[in-house]
Formats: C-alpha cells, sequence, structure tokens
C-alpha cells in the first residue's frame, strides 16, 4: 500500500483511491470489502460473510473479549448520475485543490478507510482491552434488508451484542468533527390510493374527483401539529414525495390518485399514533381510500455515555472543537444496530457533497479522521 504523507492524507487516502475506483454501485460490492479484509487480516482479525438476497455482507473480529467496539460502514454507493455532468470520472480518483474527488469519497468509503488506518495504529501502539469488529454491508443505499439488518440478527442468534458502535456516515456540516450523530429519527412512509368517479370535466355533477379529494387530505395532513418534539429530537414532520393521477387529457377527471409521503419523527409520537390519527384526516376528505404504511426505521437515541464523551473528548484532542450532538438527517444502519442494546454514534467526514455529482473529501481531514476513530478506541478499549 503506497504511503503518503499525513498533510496528502496518509495511509487512509491509499486505501481510498483504490476504494473509490471500485464501481460498487447499489448493491454491488466490487471488491470494496475484500480490499479492507486485505487490510485486516493480517493484524489477526477473523473474517466472516453473511451474504444474503446479492448483498455481500462481511464481518472482521479480533479478540474474543468484552467490551465489543464496531467500526460499521457500507461499501454501496448510488448511481454517478450523468457521467458527462461530472469534471472527472466519478470513478476515478482525482485530487483537485486539495478535494478528491470521486463517487463514495465521502459517503462513506473515507470513513471507513479511516478506520481501518486507526485499527492498525491503535493495534501497533496499544494493548487490546476487548474486541474490535468490522461490519460492512453493500445494502446501505438501497432497499437496506439484506445488509446490517441481517448481519445483526445473525449476530443476535449467537448472542454477540456489541457495546460500542461507531458508524462512519459523513456527519460533519463545515469542519471534521463539528457535529456527532447520536440518534435518528423514526421514517414511517405512507402510500395511499383515493378512489373516486372518471367522466368529463364538463359535467362535474357526474363525477368524484379523487384528486381535490386527496389534495385537501395532503393539505390537511401537511398542516397538522404533531408534536413538539423534545430534547433530543425536533417536531415530526410530514412530506409529500410523490402524487400521481390522470389519464394525460385536459377533458377528464381521473378515477383514483395517488400519493407517497413520509413522516420524520421522534420517540415522542410513535409510528403506530401517527397513522392512527393520519387516517383519521383522510377518511374526512377521502372516503374511498387504501392505505399503505411502511416504517423503514424507528427513532433511537444513545443517552450521554462512555461513548459519547469519549467521542466529544476525542474530537477536541484533534480538531481543537466541541461538536454538536444531533438526531437530524435521513436514516442509517445504527438503526439496525441500537437494538441490540448497544451505544452507537456517526463521525464522519463533510457531507456537503454527498450524493451529488463531483462527491469529494477534503484530502486534509483524511488523517484527522484516522486519529479521531484512534483516540476513541484507545479511551474505550486501551489496556
Amino acid at each position: 500500500m503506497t504511503e503518503y504523507p499525513d498533510h496528502q492524507g496518509g495511509p487512509t487516502r491509499a486505501l481510498l483511491e483504490q476504494m473509490i475506483a471500485c464501481a460498487s454501485v447499489t448493491p454491488e460490492d466490487a471488491g470494496c470489502s475484500q480490499l479492507i479484509s486485505n487490510a485486516l487480516t493480517p493484524l489477526g482479525f477473523s473474517c466472516e460473510h453473511f451474504d444474503a438476497g446479492g448483498v455481500h455482507n462481511t464481518w472482521l473480529r479480533i479478540g474474543n473479549r468484552a467490551p465489543l467496539f464496531v467500526f460499521a460502514g457500507h461499501t454501496d454507493v448510488v448511481p454517478p448520475g450523468p457521467l458527462e455532468r461530472w469534471t472527472s470520472p466519478p470513478f476515478e480518483p482525482t485530487e483537485r485543490d486539495g478535494l478528491l474527488y470521486g463517487r463514495g469519497a465521502a459517503d462513506m468509503k473515507s470513513g471507513l478507510c479511516a478506520m481501518v488506518t486507526a485499527t492498525r495504529r491503535f493495534l501497533e501502539r496499544e494493548k487490546l482491552d476487548g474486541s474490535i469488529a468490522f461490519l460492512l454491508t453493500s445494502d446501505e443505499e438501497g432497499p437496506a434488508r439484506h445488509g446490517t439488518r441481517h448481519v445483526m440478527q445473525q449476530l443476535l442468534a449467537r448472542d454477540v451484542r456489541p457495546d460500542f458502535a461507531v458508524v462512519g456516515e459523513a456527519s460533519s456540516v463545515e469542519a471534521l468533527g463539528d457535529r456527532i450523530m447520536i440518534g435518528r429519527r423514526g421514517s414511517l412512509n405512507l402510500r395511499l390510493r383515493v378512489d373516486g368517479r372518471q367522466g368529463h370535466v364538463a359535467y362535474p355533477h357526474r363525477v368524484d374527483n379523487p384528486i381535490h379529494r386527496i389534495s385537501r387530505a395532503m393539505a390537511e395532513l401537511a398542516n397538522e401539529h404533531w408534536d413538539d418534539g423534545d430534547d433530543d429530537f425536533p417536531p415530526t414532520t410530514f412530506q409529500v414525495s410523490n402524487l400521481n393521477a390522470g389519464t394525460g387529457a385536459t377533458n377528464v377527471v381521473p378515477g383514483s390518485a395517488e400519493a407517497l409521503c413520509n413522516f420524520r419523527h421522534s420517540p415522542v409520537t410513535s409510528a403506530t399514533t401517527l397513522m392512527a390519527r393520519s387516517e383519521r384526516i383522510i377518511a374526512k376528505h377521502c372516503p374511498d381510500y387504501i392505505a399503505e404504511w411502511s416504517v423503514s426505521g424507528d427513532p433511537f437515541v444513545t443517552q450521554r455515555g462512555s461513548l459519547t464523551r469519549a467521542a466529544s473528548e476525542a474530537i477536541r484532542s484533534v480538531t481543537g472543537l466541541i461538536p454538536e450532538f444531533s438526531t437530524g438527517g435521513g436514516t442509517s444502519d445504527a438503526r439496525f444496530i441500537t437494538p441490540a442494546g448497544t451505544q452507537v454514534i456517526e463521525i464522519g467526514p463533510i457531507n456537503a457533497s454527498i450524493h451529488q455529482i463531483d462527491e469529494h473529501v477534503r484530502v486534509a481531514d483524511l488523517d484527522p479522521l484516522a486519529r479521531i476513530y484512534e483516540d476513541v478506541l484507545r479511551r474505550l478499549i486501551a489496556g
């Protein structure tokens, strides 16, 4: 592996360039986990695979004592989008003006590579008092049914319960380490179909326009005050992401309309409560409807304790910043780890370019990120 001076990203950059070159568009792993395995197995890590549903999952572990510290992350990336809009090819790592460009550079291959560097340095410098594991999946950007969720089911069947977990999602906002994710809001999805009566627009007495009905229901749902949140979470929000209806003709009232909606909510208001309140509102406007509900993730929060303290102190030691604790943003695979009773947080690079054209990471942040992870390990599992 090529070594770079620290200001050029060090060994983290060398591994990251190899990872970016792997076109691991979800659910493909494209050799990414093998690169990480190749780096860790010489250090004494065992390696197992928990593949399922076309998804590649890898579990690497060193040590057999508690506490069990897990570095978790995904090797898959979102599609690059129109290639002609990229300044350089998305799967050819390219540095310009101190930024390393490529799909997955920030989300989240740099986090994984920094974890590898941190682990190697920790094992070289410290005595391990516990265990370190890596949980890798290629199913985070997709449906997330056969990835971390599946691995955790297999581990729990063996009564393997991580004590601590750090997910390498891009959590920072303006400067490396300015934010630690200590939880995530719940995500509740609604597919709503409203049926009416199709007919000619010139004869409104002969039709029942489902667009009018569903629009009134959506407006009331959007204006509803669901809750005030709490000390860790903002108030619940409701959004309509898709609205479909019509035959394409200007003179036909359609027979049905469909909307896709999403709630992001805190533990203050459960998914069950949101469903019941929503259907009461919908029923007022839409006598003939079908509501299909699905939960993408339940809300969770890691209470302030040994992990949040170690992470805050590590960030302050490396960067001089006092990080903000947050539960904002979307969902992450942390939601599948926390039910095991694990303290879970997310620390990673700046997230401004994730999922965008010309995604990138600051080269100067790569080695400090590895040092943050290493410092967290030292504060929790050094002998």
